[in-house]
C-alpha cells in the first residue's frame, strides 16, 4: 500500500511585493496621519472611508483584457458563472474611489465638497526596492469647485503639513505647473490636434511619463523616451515616442522654462506656447495661483512655479504640483543624492463627468505615507524602537493576582504596562523580553519584597547607558534600581519615565 503524500508545509514569507509593519511602524505611521489629520481639518475637509474594493469599471483607468483586467491592478471576476459577474478591482489609488462618492452621492454632499482619506492602495506592478504592490496614502481633495482658488489652497495646505509633521522650511519645495500649459506646447510640437484630440494619443502618452521621470533619469535619458526609446541598466527596453529631433526640442525646452522668477517663468512659457489658446489659458492660471499664495505669505522659498513637473496619470486637466524634499540622504551605493518626491496631485474635471456626463471640477492632493516616514527616519525625526511598556515581572507564579493589580495601577495612571506571561523560570528571559519590547522600566516584587511592603523599580534605559558607557566608579553612583515603597510604585515610573521624556 502507498504511503499517503505529506501535505508540504507553507512558506512563512510574504508575497512578492508586499510587506508586514510592526509595532513602532504602525505607531509611528499613525502619529504622522493624525498630525496630517489635524491640518486637513483645521482647512475645513472632512474624512471619507470608501471601501478597498471597487468596480473595474467605476476605477475606469483599467478595463478587461482577453481573460482578466490585470494592467496595473489586483482584479478578479465575481460570481460563479464564469463571463458573467462583474469585474472588481482593488482600489489603485484613493481619487478614483471619491470621483464614484461625488456622483453616487451628489444630491446629498455639500458643493463644494472637501474631503481627506487615508489608507491602503494596491498596484499589480513590478516591484523593486523601496517599491511595493502595496502601500498608504493620504489625500484631500476639493470637488465642485473650478476656481484656481482651489489649486492654490491645496498648495499652500501641502506646505503648512509638511512642515507639522516636522519637515522644516528649506528642506522642502512645492513645484507647481499646469497641464493645459503642457498641452500648449504639445500642440506646437504636432503631438495634440484641437480638432482631434485622440490622434496621437499614444505617443503624448509615453512623452508624459518621460518628462515625469526627468529627476530620475535626467535629460539624455527623458530625451531617448522622447526618440527611439532607452535601455536601462537591466538591459530592459522601453520604447519611445518616436519624435522627431524638432519636435523634441520643443518638449525639452519646455522642461527647461523655469526662470529665477515666477513672472519670468511665465513668460518664457508664453513664447513656447505662441499661439495655442489652451496653452495660454495655462499660463494665465499659473499666474493666478502665483498671485494668490504670494497674498497668503507662500513665496518661492515653499512655493515655485516649475515647468518640469507634469504628473505620470492621465486624469489632469489643469493645474499640477508636487511636493519635493530637498536635503541630501545617501543611497545603497553609498552616493549622496536628494530625497525626492513625497506627494503630488492635481486638477482632474474630467474624472466625475464619466459618471454623471456632467463636468465637475475637482482638485486634490496625495502624500505618499511610506517614503514621506522614511525621510522623517533620514532626518532623525522617527524613532523606531519608540518606547514599549512597563513591564512587571513575575518572580512567584501564585502572586499573579498581586502582578495583575501593579499593571491595574500603572495603566490607571496612563501608563503602559503589561505582566510577563511567558515562563517566568528563568528571571533573565523576561529582562531579555523586556529588552526585545524596548521597554523603560521593570517592576521585581519576589516574597521577601512583599513581605516589606517594597518593590524593586529598574530603570532599563539609565542601565543600558550605563553598561554602555560608565565606569565602575559612575555605575556604583548611578544605580539604575531603586527599592521604594509598593504604595509609590506610580509616582516613582512616572518620575522615571519624565526623566528619559516619555512622561505626559
Amino acid at each position: 500500500m502507498a504511503k499517503p503524500k505529506k501535505t508540504p508545509r507553507p512558506k512563512a514569507e510574504t508575497p512578492k511585493g508586499f510587506r508586514d509593519y510592526f509595532g513602532p511602524e504602525v505607531t509611528g505611521r499613525k502619529a504622522m496621519l493624525d498630525a496630517i489629520a489635524r491640518v486637513y481639518h483645521l482647512y475645513g475637509f472632512e474624512a471619507l472611508e470608501t471601501s478597498a474594493v471597487e468596480t473595474v469599471e467605476a476605477l475606469g483607468k483599467f478595463l478587461p483584457d482577453v481573460d482578466r483586467p490585470n494592467e496595473g491592478v489586483f482584479a478578479w471576476q465575481e460570481g460563479e458563472d464564469e463571463g458573467k459577474g462583474d469585474w472588481l478591482a482593488l482600489r489603485y489609488d484613493l481619487t478614483a474611489p471619491l470621483a464614484r462618492v461625488a456622483a453616487q452621492y451628489r444630491n446629498d454632499l455639500p458643493s463644494p465638497y472637501r474631503r481627506y482619506a487615508m489608507g491602503p492602495v494596491w498596484r499589480n506592478e513590478k516591484p523593486g526596492p523601496g517599491r511595493f504592490r502595496q502601500f498608504y496614502q493620504c489625500d484631500a481633495d476639493t470637488v465642485g469647485a473650478a476656481s484656481v482658488a482651489a489649486d492654490a489652497e491645496i498648495c499652500a495646505m501641502l506646505a503648512d503639513t509638511l512642515e507639522a509633521v516636522g519637515i522644516p522650511r528649506g528642506d522642502y519645495i512645492v513645484r507647481v505647473n499646469n497641464r493645459k500649459v503642457l498641452n500648449g506646447v504639445l500642440e506646437v510640437a504636432g503631438l495634440l490636434d484641437p480638432n482631434d484630440p485622440e490622434a496621437h494619443e499614444a505617443e503624448r502618452g509615453i512623452v508624459l511619463r518621460a518628462i515625469d521621470k526627468l529627476d530620475r533619469l535626467g535629460p539624455d535619458g527623458v530625451r531617448a523616451l522622447l526618440g527611439a526609446g532607452r535601455k536601462d541598466e537591466s538591459g530592459d527596453f522601453t520604447k519611445g515616442a518616436g519624435l522627431s529631433d524638432a519636435a523634441a526640442d520643443v518638449v525639452m525646452g519646455f522642461m527647461d522654462a523655469r526662470r529665477d522668477t515666477g513672472a519670468a517663468t511665465c513668460a518664457r512659457l508664453r513664447d513656447l506656447v505662441g499661439g495655442s489658446a489652451v496653452g495660454a489659458e495655462g499660463v494665465a492660471e499659473l499666474q493666478e495661483i502665483e498671485a494668490l499664495l504670494t497674498a497668503l505669505g507662500y513665496g518661492p522659498d515653499r512655493i515655485v512655479i516649475d515647468p518640469s513637473v507634469v504628473r505620470g496619470l492621465g486624469y489632469y486637466t489643469g493645474p499640477v504640483f508636487e511636493a519635493e524634499l530637498t536635503f541630501e540622504i545617501t543611497d545603497e551605493d553609498g552616493r549622496p543624492r536628494q530625497f525626492g518626491s513625497v506627494a503630488g496631485g492635481g486638477r482632474y474635471d474630467d474624472l466625475v463627468k464619466r459618471f454623471t456626463g456632467q463636468a465637475v471640477p475637482a482638485t486634490g492632493v496625495s502624500i505618499g505615507v511610506d517614503r514621506l516616514l522614511a525621510a522623517l527616519r533620514a532626518k532623525g525625526r522617527m524613532d523606531d524602537r519608540a518606547a514599549g511598556p512597563v513591564v512587571v515581572t513575575v518572580m512567584d507564579r501564585d502572586r499573579m493576582a498581586a502582578y495583575q493589580a501593579m499593571v491595574s495601577e500603572l495603566r490607571a495612571a496612563g501608563i503602559r504596562a503589561e505582566v510577563y506571561l511567558g515562563n517566568p523560570k528563568n528571571f533573565g528571559n523576561q529582562l531579555k523580553y523586556a529588552d526585545k519590547r524596548n521597554s523603560p522600566v521593570a517592576i521585581i516584587e519576589g516574597s521577601d519584597e512583599a513581605a516589606r511592603g517594597v518593590v524593586q523599580v529598574k530603570d532599563l534605559i539609565l542601565g543600558a547607558q550605563i553598561a554602555e558607557n560608565a565606569s565602575l566608579e559612575e555605575w556604583k553612583s548611578r544605580p539604575s534600581q531603586v527599592e521604594v515603597a509598593r504604595g509609590a510604585l506610580v509616582d516613582e515610573v512616572r518620575a522615571i519615565l519624565a526623566q528619559h521624556g516619555l512622561g505626559d
